[in-house]
Parts: structure tokens; C-alpha cells; sequence
């Protein structure tokens, strides 16, 4: 990176401290102060925000803290020139309050799934109780969101879902219909961003994405470093991503769930994806190899990523016709 690069790059604000082995509980309190003001990790024990008089006001009265409670610790102000770029800080940035967001949509879940258990009047109101916790944590959270994570937008239509659930009478039809409906909404006429060469798990996103979340949708196939994502757009099967690889989950089988689509048929191809791309053959499905095999043929004719996806997604069309045919 250029000298004149470095100047003008992203400023930011670096912690670096060291705390005294006990007591424990002190360790633990500055911890908590971190994550707080939203600080994220860079290496064990320097930490880092952007830079800003906020900012700048939280480091210096954590630093009194730690310095107070037998601790040493120092503040800068720092522009990288190597190693980690400000792209991949700022991904650790999205990465972290994206979790934030999906520990409240996951929340919002469990609410959900208690209402459908029982409607009455009284849960009814307590559901909207609880909706109103939920929207300060999502306004606390908001405020260390520095660099506008896209985990947020989907969490606001899963508290919309539930809050129009939760007002519908029992009489009026389509409670979870209204809740999934709100949430796709909020994914619609979104650009999505994924990594260039894509395989079977991106290219069933991307059909996905234009076969039943919007079909108008805009995806971008980018390098997979050195990107720096831009507001509003929705990054999938790529790291720090807003749908990527969850636990033993898949890209396509986080896309199904946050999305609220439900077909069984989807379901199926997800399980097909899933052995396919991570290889551990959990759910044991015979048409894997089959439908690997001519995934990489596709991916090997083709050196472009529309026409792997137009070609892999035609292919995961007639699946899906035929998973359809199958419930009939």
C-alpha cells in the first residue's frame, strides 16, 4: 500500500492494554465494557473503533478503568498499511453486530413459536411487552453499528412479523403467512454480493434468491479479498457475510431458514446441497453425487458466473420440479 494510501484510508482507534491476572471478575467487567461500546478484537489484546470524538470519549474512560483497576493500557490513533486492510476490519465490525441481531431474531423466534403454542389475550400482551424489550436491544445495538451490518434489516421484518401476529384475531387467516411475507419483503430490491467462481452452494443461493425471494434481484459476483461491502448490500456464502456457513449449516440452508421458506421440496434440495458442499453426509441423500457431478461440469465449461448460475440454476429448477412432482 501506497504512503499516500495509508493517509487517506480509514482512521481508527486502537486499545492496547494488558490486565492483571486477578481479580477474575475485573478481567470479565472489561470485557463486557468492550463489547459494550462496541469494540471489536484485532489481536488478543488490542482492540479497535473507528475514530471519533464518541469513540474516542469511550476508549479514554475504559483505558482510566483498566489503569485504575492495576492494569496498563494505551490509545492511538492508526491508519493500516499492511496486513489486515480496512475492509476486513470493517467486516469484523458487521460480523459482530450481525451475531448481535441474529441472537435477537433467534429471540424474536422463540416469541413467535410461543404465540403460535397459545393465543389467548394474555399472551397476546405479553408478546407485545416483549416486543418492546426487543426493540431497545435492537436500538442499543444500532448505535455501535458503525458500518450499517444488513442482519438488521432482516431483523426489523421478523419484529414486524411477530408484532402483526400477535394484533391479527384468531379469526383472520395466515398469521405465519404475514410474518414470512414481512420478512422477504425486507429482502427484496436489495443488491446481493457473492464471490466470483462460483460452486454449488453459491450458485443455489443465487437461484434461490431469483426464483423465490426477488426475481428482480441484483447479485454481484466480486473478489473474495479485499472487498468492501457497501450500505444496503446483502453478502451470501462469503465471510462475514449476512448469510453464510452457520454451525454445520450451509449457505443455501441459512438463506431457507431466514427467508421462512418453508416447501418441503426446497428443504430437500437444501439437504442435497449440504452433502454436497460440506462433504460429511449428514443427511445421506443419493442424488449428491449426481447432482455434484453436474455442477462441476457446468463450473468447468464455463469461466463466467452469470452463465454457471443461469446453467446451475436451471438444473436446480427441474429439481425442484421434480421434488414438487413427488408431494403430489
Amino acid at each position: 500500500m501506497s504512503a499516500e494510501s495509508s493517509r487517506t484510508g480509514q482512521p481508527w482507534l486502537l486499545l492496547i492494554h494488558q490486565l492483571p491476572p486477578k481479580p477474575a471478575y475485573f478481567r470479565v467487567k472489561i470485557w463486557r465494557r468492550l463489547q459494550g461500546i462496541g469494540a471489536v478484537a484485532v489481536k488478543s489484546t488490542v482492540y479497535a473503533l473507528p475514530a471519533g470524538a464518541e469513540t474516542q470519549e469511550d476508549l479514554e474512560w475504559l483505558l482510566k478503568e483498566i489503569v485504575e483497576g492495576g492494569g496498563e493500557a494505551m490509545m492511538c490513533e492508526a491508519r493500516l498499511i499492511d496486513g489486515l486492510s480496512d475492509a476486513q476490519v470493517r467486516a469484523l465490525f458487521d460480523a459482530a453486530r450481525n451475531a448481535d441481531y441474529d441472537a435477537i431474531s433467534d429471540e424474536t423466534r422463540e416469541l413467535g413459536r410461543a404465540l403460535d403454542a397459545d393465543r389467548s389475550e394474555d399472551k397476546r400482551a405479553e408478546i407485545h411487552t416483549q416486543l418492546r424489550r426487543l426493540r431497545k436491544r435492537v436500538a442499543a445495538v444500532a448505535r455501535i453499528d458503525f458500518f450499517g451490518a444488513g442482519g438488521r434489516d432482516v431483523l426489523e421484518a421478523v419484529l414486524d412479523g411477530l408484532e402483526a401476529r400477535a394484533t391479527e384475531n384468531d379469526g383472520e387467516a395466515g398469521t405465519s403467512d404475514t410474518a414470512r411475507a414481512s420478512v422477504r419483503r425486507a429482502l427484496q430490491g436489495r443488491v446481493w454480493v457473492t464471490r466470483q467462481d462460483v460452486h454449488v452452494d453459491r450458485i443455489a443461493c443465487a437461484w434461490l434468491i431469483r426464483r423465490f425471494i426477488d426475481p428482480a434481484a441484483t447479485i454481484r459476483f466480486v473478489p473474495s479479498k479485499g472487498y468492501e461491502p457497501k450500505k444496503g448490500e446483502l453478502r451470501f456464502d462469503m465471510f462475514a457475510g449476512e448469510f453464510t456457513h452457520e454451525g454445520d449449516q450451509c449457505s443455501f440452508e441459512v438463506l431457507l431458514a431466514r427467508a421462512g421458506l418453508t416447501d418441503p421440496a426446497l428443504r430437500a434440495i437444501g439437504e442435497i446441497i449440504h452433502d454436497i458442499d460440506l462433504k460429511d453426509g449428514k443427511f445421506g441423500r443419493e442424488e449428491a453425487t449426481g447432482i455434484a457431478h453436474l455442477i462441476s461440469g457446468v463450473a468447468m465449461v464455463n469461466q463466467g458466473d452469470e452463465q454457471r448460475t443461469a446453467l446451475g440454476g436451471a438444473i436446480f429448477e427441474s429439481l425442484y420440479s421434480y421434488f414438487r412432482a413427488q408431494q403430489e
